[in-house]
C-alpha cells in the first residue's frame, strides 16, 4: 500500500477564462452606442431648442435686420449701440438690485426658516406646500395679483389704513421712488419658499450625530446651526443662489406684467429692453446683441457665485 503522505497531489486549479482584447473593445464599443441610443433623444430636443437658438442669436447680433427684409451685414455696430445706449446702464443696475430681493434675501429668509423647521414641527408638509406654492404659480398670474394687491384701493393700502398708516399708501407699482422695491418684494415673495424647499432638503442628509457632539460641548441650537447645518447646505445655498440671481438678471414676465418698466423706466430691465428692441422697434440685430450682453452678464454673476461658495480642498 503505498504511502499517502509520499504519493503526489494534484491541485485542481481554475480554468482561467481568456479575455480577448478585440472581443472587450467590442463590448465598450456597444455599451457606449446603447448609452449614446438612451441619451440621443434628449440631446437632440436640447440641441434643437436650447444650443441652435443660442448659436443662431450669436450670429443675428453681427446684422442689421427688421425680420422681414433682407439682413445685412452689421459687424461690431449693434454692440457698439448697445454698449452706448443710455438706457442700459440703469436697466442692468436695477437688475442687480433686484438680486438683493430676489437672491439675497429669500436666501437668507429660507435659512431662517429652516434653522426653525429642522428640528421637525408640526405640519411640516403644510408647511412646505404653502411656502413652496409660488413657485408652481405662473409669474403673469402672480404679477397680476400683486397689481391688484398693490392697487390705490387694494389689500396692501387697506391694511396700512386699517393701522392708521394713511399717509404712507400710494399706488405702489406706479411711485417714481418705490416702484422698483415694490416689484422685488414681489420676487422675494415667490423665491423665498424654493430656498426653504431646498435647504430643508439639504438638512436631511446631515448626520444626527454632529448635533449631538455640538450639544455635549454645551452648544445650543445657534451653534448647531451655524458650526453644523449651515457648512452642510454649501451645496444647496450654491444652487439657490444661482437658480434666484438667473431669475434677478434675466427677470421680464413679472415686470412686464406689473409695471412694463414704469415709471419713467424706473423698473426696465434689460430683458424688457431686448423684447423692445426686438418686437416694437423691429431691430432683431440690436435685441440680439442685447441678449447676448445678458448671457455674458448672469455667466459672470453665476461664475462668482460658485467661486465663492465652493468648497475648498
Amino acid at each position: 500500500m503505498a504511502d499517502l503522505r509520499t504519493a503526489p497531489r494534484t491541485v485542481a486549479r481554475p480554468e482561467r477564462t481568456v479575455i480577448r482584447p478585440g472581443r472587450t473593445a467590442a463590448r465598450r464599443t456597444r455599451r457606449r452606442l446603447v448609452a449614446l441610443a438612451y441619451i440621443a433623444p434628449a440631446a437632440a430636443v436640447y440641441l434643437a431648442f436650447a444650443i441652435w437658438p443660442a448659436i443662431h442669436t450669436v450670429w443675428l447680433s453681427f446684422l442689421h435686420w427688421d425680420g422681414i427684409l433682407p439682413a445685412t451685414w452689421a459687424g461690431l455696430d449693434n454692440y457698439a449701440d448697445v454698449f452706448t445706449d443710455p438706457t442700459l446702464g440703469p436697466a442692468l443696475w436695477h437688475a442687480i438690485v433686484l438680486i438683493l430681493f430676489f437672491a439675497v434675501i429669500p436666501c437668507g429668509f429660507g435659512l431662517l426658516m429652516t434653522a426653525l423647521l429642522q428640528g421637525g414641527v408640526r405640519g411640516m408638509t403644510a408647511y412646505r406646500v404653502i411656502f413652496f406654492l409660488p413657485q408652481v404659480l405662473p409669474l403673469v398670474a402672480v404679477g397680476i395679483t400683486w397689481r391688484w394687491l398693490y392697487n390705490e384701493d387694494g389689500l396692501v393700502n387697506h391694511g396700512l389704513r386699517a393701522v392708521g398708516l394713511d399717509g404712507v399708501t400710494r399706488a405702489w407699482l406706479g411711485d417714481y421712488d418705490f416702484a422698483l422695491v415694490a416689484l422685488g418684494l414681489i420676487g422675494t415673495w415667490a423665491m423665498s419658499g424654493l430656498c426653504m424647499v431646498l435647504f430643508l432638503a439639504g438638512v436631511q442628509k446631515v448626520d444626527v450625530s454632529l448635533y449631538e457632539a455640538v450639544a455635549l460641548d454645551g452648544g445650543g441650537p445657534v451653534r448647531k446651526f451655524f458650526t453644523v447645518t449651515l457648512p452642510a447646505l454649501r451645496g444647496e445655498i450654491t444652487i439657490a443662489s444661482v437658480i434666484t440671481t438667473i431669475a434677478a438678471l434675466a427677470s421680464f414676465d413679472l415686470v412686464f406684467v406689473t409695471t412694463n418698466g414704469g415709471p419713467a423706466n424706473q423698473t426696465t430691465v434689460p430683458g424688457l429692453l431686448v423684447y423692445r428692441l426686438a418686437f416694437n422697434e423691429s431691430d432683431i440685430g440690436r435685441a440680439s446683441a442685447l441678449a447676448v450682453v445678458l448671457t455674458l452678464v448672469v455667466i459672470v454673476f453665476v461664475t462668482a457665485i460658485r467661486l465663492v461658495t465652493r468648497e475648498k480642498a
